[in-house]
């Protein structure tokens, strides 16, 4: 069994759960698997290591500034046709299956040379009209064309539909005690001026922010670093709570190990406007439309932190894929969401 994986580099979230889903990949020798990453420049990817000798191709991204996605920069400034080329160039004929995380290069070369294609990720959730996240139609059939597949799989925080399984996220079994009034800071889409602007009143707090604007710098009760996974993975152990956009990954993270969350949706970016909408509708986390310091000062002294108790989904994603994906989605649906459960809601 050979597989090719698609890697959506546009954000660290689809980077963050395909690297679960390698180590998953790693107790099945039996199986070749191969990486191809687009839509961020290969200088500014970091920590790949567990994508081997992985591809890279431009791909295609969303345009953002001044936090929100600006549809003419996206249009205008996106290279479709060294897309169109690189879709047509892209050699599947070794390949027994493609995965894709919303990669759009290999979800459409999978479709121009008839190898099946797994659409597996957040995105895919959207695929189906479903009232938990509020789409309209051609919201749907825009994410249908980014990146098409022919079985989906997509990824929520509880179960909405038989096409939906748990979050895929990295397990850690000895994870750091968490510090009180630690607080993990990402907003990479925000300006960097604003984001310590925001945190400036609140001393008595610790925060660690990760911008990709910034180099490592002390500024007192505010610690900056650049974009690292395992310093992310450290600050994120420790921390009590956590402020970012509304991601799903690290929404998902912050969920599984109960951390208080606060987040700021990416303005012009319907899932992440989705994602907002269902975490405050479940009580999962409170939102901000703005950077508002009043916000971040009632959510520090009076969040409540939500744990949801997930199974380790990598492992059974592998194994399916090794086997060649043929249990049913609804199967494979109702095993993992029988595992789960929102356990716990404390101060």
């Amino acid at each position: 069994m050979k597989i090719l994986v698609g890697v959506q580099g546009t954000g660290n979230g689809h980077i963050s759960r395909c690297h679960a889903l390698s180590e998953a990949f790693s107790a099945h020798p039996e199986v070749d698997v191969d990486y191809l990453v687009s839509g961020r420049a290969r200088e500014k990817l970091f920590d790949m290591d567990a994508f081997g000798d992985f591809q890279w191709r431009q791909g295609l991204s969303f345009q953002v500034r001044e936090g929100r996605i600006s549809v003419l920069d996206t249009l205008s400034q996106n290279p479709w046709g060294q897309f169109w080329q690189d879709v047509r160039d892209l050699d599947l004929s070794s390949y027994d299956l493609v995965v894709t995380d919303f990669e759009p290069v290999t979800a459409w070369a999978a479709r121009r040379q008839g190898v099946r294609c797994i659409g597996l990720g957040r995105q895919y959730a959207f695929f189906k009209q479903t009232s938990a996240l509020p789409t309209n139609i051609l919201q749907r059939a825009m994410m249908r064309q980014f990146a098409p597949c022919d079985t989906v799989v997509g990824m929520h925080w509880e179960d909405i539909g038989t096409h939906v399984l748990p979050p895929l996220i990295h397990h850690a079994p000895n994870a750091e005690p968490t510090l009180a009034r630690e607080i993990l800071v990402y907003l990479p889409f925000e300006p960097l001026d604003q984001v310590l602007a925001l945190l400036q009143d609140f001393p008595e707090y610790q925060f660690s922010v990760y911008h990709p604007e910034t180099s490592r710098a002390d500024l007192g009760h505010i610690q900056c670093y650049p974009p690292s996974r395992k310093g992310f993975a450290e600050s994120f152990a420790r921390a009590e709570g956590v402020i970012a956009n509304a991601g799903f990954e690290t929404s998902s993270e912050a969920l599984a190990y109960g951390k208080k969350l606060l987040v700021k949706p990416l303005s012009g970016q319907f899932e992440q406007l989705a994602n907002a909408y269902c975490l405050e509708h479940r009580q999962l986390a409170s939102v901000m439309e703005s950077l508002n310091a009043n916000y971040v000062e009632s959510w520090l002294e009076n969040a409540l932190a939500v744990r949801m108790d997930w199974p380790d989904v990598g492992p059974e994603l592998a194994t399916w894929l090794a086997s060649g994906a043929k249990e049913s989605v609804t199967s494979l649906h109702e095993r993992l969401w029988q595992n789960s459960q929102r356990i716990a809601l404390s101060a």
